[in-house]
């Protein structure tokens, strides 16, 4: 096992990877205790080597590494990339690219929502995979040769997952399919961490808009605090706590130190001082600007059937075509066409609408019905409706 841990030998690797094609990638890393995830371990695999890149070793420089994250002509391959992409955005303000994401390319496959890597080395490489070192503390050094061999076979493994999707998106002219998807993954706006949106990430169901606006006010303060300070979120302030500030919102030391777990020491401080502006800000806001739930109307009568019509042929055109219907359109995206035949969802653009959006336009007009016969439902073209 192969495990680089200075810069000249980097630089080696670099190298000799120039022009291979294609490589694959995975990472190690812990964030318990950190905002930002701490890189612990990069793999790196090729059609003829897996090796192991420390990122801790004294003095390792990650140059060459990340010259072959932006180099355009190897494809890098992740599964389940998006917590890996975070942690190369975060170190260089890039997206590795071009990508290929083979959880994603699955989905497109066939394989289900969500397919784990696990079940994808079965499947294709037909080997298993030893997890028994996947909670490890990969920050301990010397790394043992158990997590090693843990690491390194996450990367051996899926060269091949890698090329027997390849082979299947080729043999079923999908390639473009997934090429719409990792669009999504290399837009550096996707990793970007924007401390006005972390209230969306806050179950908030049914809350008055004024409680919103204070609350949004609230994350953004925490989401700053958390990044400036490289402390996870909950170690700067819980998301009971921010439930609990925005609802009474305070705005004295008096009122702000009679929250649960605060008290007035924490009132009287710094950061106490700074929630309190937070929830004046969001006091302040005009009625006008106040930020609402998005899907809170009703649904309006009798789009609930239709709805229900709609998830019946999404999953008929799930099974026919082989593609995880969670890829295809979400419940949300069922519900808006429902209403509205321009909506603006991911199901009525590019190939999902050709697999999908455009019949189920035609369904809730009446131009498609669903039928039954031998055990299967079949979409079945009814004529024009007449007028009497």
């Amino acid at each position: 096992m192969t495990v680089i841990t200075t810069t000249a030998e980097l630089t080696d690797l670099r190298d000799r990877l120039a022009g291979c094609g294609f490589i694959t990638v995975d990472t190690e890393f812990i964030r318990e205790k950190t905002y930002w995830a701490q890189l612990c371990l990069v793999q790196i695999g090729s059609p003829v080597e897996a090796v192991a890149i420390d990122p801790l070793a004294p003095g390792i420089d990650l140059a060459p590494l990340i010259d072959l994250m932006d180099d355009p002509t190897i494809l890098k391959v992740f599964h389940a990339a998006r917590q890996d992409i975070e942690i190369f955005h975060h170190l260089t303000g890039r997206v590795p690219a071009p990508l290929f994401d083979t959880q994603v390319a699955a989905m497109v496959c066939g394989f289900g929502d969500s397919v784990s890597y696990e079940t994808l080395v079965t499947k294709l490489a037909g080997a298993r995979l030893d997890k028994s070192s996947r909670f490890t503390d990969w920050s301990h050094r010397p790394l043992t040769e158990r997590q090693l061999t843990y690491a390194l076979a996450d990367v051996i493994h899926l060269r091949t997952v890698y090329e027997k999707l390849n082979q299947r998106l080729a043999k079923t002219g999908r390639a473009h399919w997934l090429a719409e998807e990792m669009a999504l993954l290399t837009d550096g706006a996707t990793y970007r961490m924007v401390p006005e949106d972390a209230w969306t990430r806050l179950r908030v169901r049914n809350a008055k808009p004024r409680l919103r606006a204070i609350l949004r006010e609230l994350a953004a303060w925490r989401e700053r605090e958390a990044q400036g300070r490289d402390l996870p979120r909950g170690r700067v302030l819980r998301d009971e706590g921010l439930l609990e500030i925005a609802a009474h919102a305070p705005t004295t030391v008096d009122e702000l130190s009679r929250t649960r777990g605060l008290g007035r020491g924490f009132a009287e401080g710094r950061q106490g001082a700074e929630i309190m502006a937070a929830v004046r800000r969001g006091l302040a806001i005009p009625d006008a600007e106040l930020p609402r739930e998005e899907g809170t109307n009703e649904t309006p009568p009798g789009a609930a059937p239709v709805v229900e019509l709609l998830r019946v042929l999404l999953k008929l055109k799930s099974d026919d075509h082989h593609v995880a219907s969670k890829l295809i359109a979400s419940t949300s995206d069922l519900e808006k066409i429902a209403v509205d035949d321009d909506a603006s969802v991911p199901a009525l653009s590019g190939w999902r609408r050709e697999l999908f959006g455009e019949d189920a336009i035609q369904l809730k007009h009446g131009r498609l019905a669903l039928a039954v016969g031998q055990n299967r439902i079949r979409l079945v073209g009814l004529p024009p409706a007449t007028e009497n």
